[in-house]
């Protein structure tokens, strides 16, 4: 009785082990077919200056810098653009726009910021073409002393009365101390967007947050590498590139963390217009909205000047650099730097993502499919003026696998994604197999010692 109850044993344990074997052999392949493809990714190439603004832009370029001052979203709704005479008015209108009669193009304008431009620089200033006052407007904060305002003011009077000159409170900085948290020994930055050159991956964050060869980490204690500066620009521009230390982002690259586990899902790329209500992720303030009050500022910061960059209403603070702006799931810039915080409010200065994709010639990635998002999450707290449209931050997702996971190999072995859990089913298996046929063995060498001596003694 007792050997039959070992030979149903010995061949359960076979079966398990084989039927263990086959499972095994059946997740491995399951996992390497399953294997997750490189996102679809949108070149800044495909976008056309028009497609890229909205109709203004399209509108201001047919019909030159010396006939229109700028284009904006109205209250209504409605696409306005400032021109010079009324045959351009009549063109904005019969395109659909409404047109705004003022004294001063873009010719203007320009000739001014470069008047400006030349003029000895002087920290903690901006100026910025103001297309609604149809005024160029330059601001100095509170660490500007009177010799030097008075300065600049007299290279002011010296262009026209289209040139006001205003004094703010708080100090223009940038914003170190998407938007995920990424530290290093140069300060706290947030992780702007996701890009690729079609072999390796990056993250897309503000130029000061750090020079080339800076480290960066996704934790306090430096145990878990994300990756190393390798380019960009600042000042001049704002922008830097982050190499992702396995040469990949996670598996969720093309979505921006907004707060509360939450993400938008990124689908493209274009440049802002005034007016319109955009929003904006950072690892300090988290969510926040606000609108576009300018294009093509220029900021003396500090540590020097930083050009073509936009402005908006909405608040940020230290840590909050390099995080992403977006609208409706279209990627338009990187926190840069700016004035005032979320308590008191003030303004942001964003380094426009097309200018930077296109100087580093690389392509954003975006999420590869809209399908089953969630709302939109809601801003932190409301901040500034939505445009009439409405304006969400995008389809929601969750945020999980943005970043690569520096996880242990125990834990990426268990990922049923993987093929780590096959092959130990298999191994497993494999070893019991053996084991059964060692236990067999070895029982029928005692049998037949014990029959061997029962017979010869």
């Amino acid at each position: 009785m007792r050997h039959a109850r070992r030979r149903v044993v010995r061949r359960v344990t076979r079966l398990a082990a084989v039927g263990g074997l086959l499972l095994g052999g059946t997740m491995v392949t399951h996992a390497v077919a399953s294997e997750p493809g490189t996102p679809d990714a949108v070149p800044f190439s495909t976008a056309s200056p028009a497609d890229a603004s909205g109709p203004g832009a399209g509108l201001v370029q047919r019909l030159g810098t010396s006939r229109t001052a700028g284009s904006w979203v109205g209250e209504d709704g409605r696409t306005v653009v400032a021109v010079t005479d009324e045959e351009a008015a009549a063109v904005v209108r019969a395109a659909g726009a409404e047109p705004r009669m003022v004294r001063h193009s873009m010719d203007d304008f320009d000739s001014a910021t470069k008047t400006l431009s030349s003029a000895p620089r002087v920290p903690g200033t901006a100026w910025m073409k103001d297309y609604r006052s149809n005024q160029v407007v330059v601001r100095g904060d509170s660490t500007v002393s009177e010799d030097d305002w008075s300065s600049l003011t007299e290279v002011a009077d010296g262009i026209g009365d289209f040139v006001r000159m205003e004094r703010i409170g708080g100090t223009f900085t940038t914003r170190l101390a998407g938007g995920l948290p990424v530290l290093s020994t140069a300060g706290r930055c947030s992780a702007g967007f996701n890009v690729t050159d079609g072999r390796r991956e990056f993250i897309l964050t503000a130029g000061h947050c750090g020079p080339q060869g800076s480290v960066w980490f996704s934790d306090d204690g430096g145990r878990k590498k994300v990756g190393t500066t390798v380019g960009g620009s600042f000042p001049g521009d704002d922008y830097s590139l982050i190499a992702y230390e396995g040469g990949k982002a996670g598996e969720n690259a093309g979505v921006v963390a907004v707060g509360g586990g939450k993400g938008v899902r990124i689908t493209g790329v274009a440049d802002p217009t005034v007016g319109q209500r955009i929003f904006r992720s950072g690892s300090t303030s988290g969510l926040r909205d606000g609108e576009v009050t300018a294009l093509d500022v220029t900021v003396n910061y500090p540590e020097g000047t930083v050009g073509g960059l936009i402005e908006s209403d909405v608040c940020a603070e230290p840590g909050d650099s390099g995080g992403p702006m977006f609208s409706e799931g279209i990627a338009l810039g990187v926190t840069s730097g700016g004035s005032g915080d979320c308590r008191s409010g003030g303004v942001t200065y964003f380094q426009p993502l097309t200018k930077a994709l296109a100087d580093l010639d690389l392509k954003l990635i975006v999420a590869p499919g809209t399908d089953g998002g969630g709302p939109s999450p809601e801003p932190s707290q409301a901040q500034g003026v939505a445009a009439p449209d409405a304006a969400t931050p995008g389809s929601s997702t969750s945020v999980r696998g943005i970043l690569p996971d520096p996880s242990t190999l125990v834990s990426r072995l268990a990922d049923p994604r993987n093929v780590g859990p096959g092959l130990l089913v298999m191994g497993g298996s494999l070893v019991a197999l053996v084991a059964s046929r060692w236990i067999r063995a070895e029982q029928d060498r005692k049998a037949y010692r014990r029959q061997y001596s029962a017979l010869w003694g």
